[in-house]
């Protein structure tokens, strides 16, 4: 979300983010997309949400929950906070925030 880039290099700084974040040994990754500036989901959110399909369908990530579903109400929410406890006091939890996502690495 910062400095508002294009799809392209927002997608680049997700893919070297994760990475970064898995090869310093985190357990949990949020990102943060922003819900687009019409307020009804932008292409960035979009885009990141089918970047996630993808590396969970390859085996890259454990899994990942949008910011809206991020509640013990979600079955990918309830992993992330059984694998990283102190997630269940995260400040997005149970919020519905639309412009992050939680990825389990």
């Amino acid at each position: 979300e910062s400095g508002r880039p294009t799809v392209d290099v927002a997608r680049a700084r997700l893919n070297q983010s994760l990475r970064n974040a898995k090869s310093a040994g985190y357990t949990v990754a949020k990102v943060i997309h922003g819900y687009g500036s019409s307020g009804t989901g932008g292409a960035i959110k979009a885009d990141v949400q089918r970047v996630l399909q993808q590396k969970r369908s390859a085996g890259q990530i454990k899994a990942y929950v949008m910011g809206e579903d991020f509640s013990p109400f979600d079955a990918s929410a309830r992993l992330i906070v059984e694998r990283c406890p102190q997630m269940a006091r995260d400040i997005d939890y149970n919020r519905q925030n639309h412009g992050v996502t939680i990825v389990l690495l």
